[in-house]
């Protein structure tokens, strides 16, 4: 068992297994799931206008983003890693099964740590608040991405990749967490066996972290595994219904100010606080936070 955990691979049998579980589930798990829940919404009388125009304006603003994204991480992001990689790295890693299944552990923690900064600074939530923005519940939501989204991450993968972590390799671990959390958008489902809602993120746990219920706000950040929420004192059940959304409701399926209302609210709060260290501070502060009325006037 050990000699095959350890045994070097190749990068056409990593790169074809990826390909399987990343690339393809779009066609045999994603967009089937997505004509089911379809089905599911016409037969309770769900189906409406808003929810069409919603789905639609969640692939725009995948659109938006994957354009950004490959501006961004093809041209300049691979680079750092591959610089990182080469001048920073402790070691150079094998590519073996161990360093597969470890880079995805890895990958994962970053993402819960990722996750819960995109929630807990001013300019995280901006770009975040655009896949929380929607009233609904399916797989679509999971392609609703705002601008920044794809920015944040490389502070906790470039870790990773200095352990001595294949850039390419990492890149691949931070898209199958991403491919996973795809699944977990979705009420088809509800709640797991046991063992599995106390070990993974299921789509019961992940309802609740895009629940505005008062009592769901900042919880279950979880890519993979739930137990990160349970070992850091973020996790919370489903027990309430949950309703979707943000607190201060977006109130339109327009795209584009689906896409960029986060960073609009942003810059007039900018503008409406006082004091330039205050104006700083509106984007590495929580994104309720308000200076008091002995705030920093500099």
């Amino acid at each position: 068992m050990i000699d095959l955990l350890i045994k070097k691979l190749d990068w056409i049998e990593v790169e074809y297994w990826f390909y399987i579980f990343n690339d393809l589930s779009l066609l045999y798990v994603i967009v089937p799931f997505f004509i089911i829940e379809l089905i599911r919404y016409k037969y309770v009388n769900r189906l409406n206008n808003d929810l069409i125009q919603d789905s639609i304006a969640n692939l725009i603003t995948f659109f938006g983003f994957i354009c950004i994204e490959y501006l961004l991480g093809i041209l300049a992001i691979t680079k750092v890693y591959f610089w990182v990689h080469e001048h920073s790295s402790l070691t150079h890693l094998p590519l073996n099964w161990v360093t597969i299944i470890t880079c995805i552990l890895l990958a994962d923690f970053a993402y819960y740590w990722d996750h819960r900064t995109m929630h807990r600074i001013g300019i995280g939530w901006a770009t975040h608040t655009v896949h929380h923005s929607s009233e609904h519940f399916n797989m679509s939501v999971a392609y609703r991405f705002g601008p920044l989204d794809a920015v944040l991450p490389i502070v906790f993968s470039l870790p990773i990749v200095m352990l001595g972590y294949d850039p390419i390799l990492v890149l691949l671990a931070e898209v199958f967490v991403q491919v996973f959390q795809t699944l977990l958008h979705t009420e088809i489902i509800g709640k797991l066996p046991k063992p599995i809602e106390y070990i993974f993120n299921t789509p019961s746990h992940h309802r609740v972290h895009h629940g505005s219920n008062r009592q769901y706000w900042d919880k279950n950040y979880a890519g993979i595994l739930i137990i990160w929420d349970r070992l850091l004192g973020t996790f919370e059940p489903e027990v309430e219904t949950v309703k979707y959304g943000i607190s201060e409701p977006l109130n339109s399926n327009n795209p584009f100010k689906v896409f960029f209302h986060g960073i609009t609210r942003l810059f007039k709060k900018v503008n409406h606080t006082k004091g330039f260290v205050n104006k700083i501070l509106v984007f590495i502060k929580p994104p309720d936070w308000e200076p008091n009325k002995k705030g920093v006037l500099l």
